[in-house]
């Protein structure tokens, strides 16, 4: 015999209906908001200006500019480098992007790993 057979899922106390119905909405927002946050570009320079990356709100590399005055084949080195610390800024401000997003919806609301 299976438990609770028939038996409808029961809401902790004091998550009525009306709680319910906002932890859906928010839950409806979140996805809109992650959903939106591919449409949403970040660009960062490093090298003062000699390397521009822009990269989405999902991590993606949309496109990564190199002044052609650094490029210099006896320093590649330097160049390589100017480029992973583009690259790494801008995923780090993507990922602040992020979490300023979500973080504005579930701001207040005290739940755990959503703040």
């Amino acid at each position: 015999m299976a438990k609770g057979k028939g038996k409808g899922m029961r809401l902790p106390k004091g998550m009525g209906g009306g709680m319910a119905q906002q932890l859906q909405k928010l839950q409806q927002e979140m996805l809109e908001t992650q959903e939106s946050l591919g449409d949403e570009v970040v660009e960062v320079t490093a090298g003062g200006g000699a390397i521009t990356v822009a990269i989405t709100g999902h991590q993606r590399v949309q496109s990564i500019i190199i002044d052609p005055e650094v490029v210099d084949p006896e320093d590649v080195e330097m160049l390589q480098d100017l480029v992973v610390a583009a690259v790494n800024e801008a995923i780090e401000k993507s990922q602040n992007l992020a979490s300023e997003r979500l973080s504005d919806l579930t701001g207040g609301l005290g739940l755990p790993g959503l703040s």
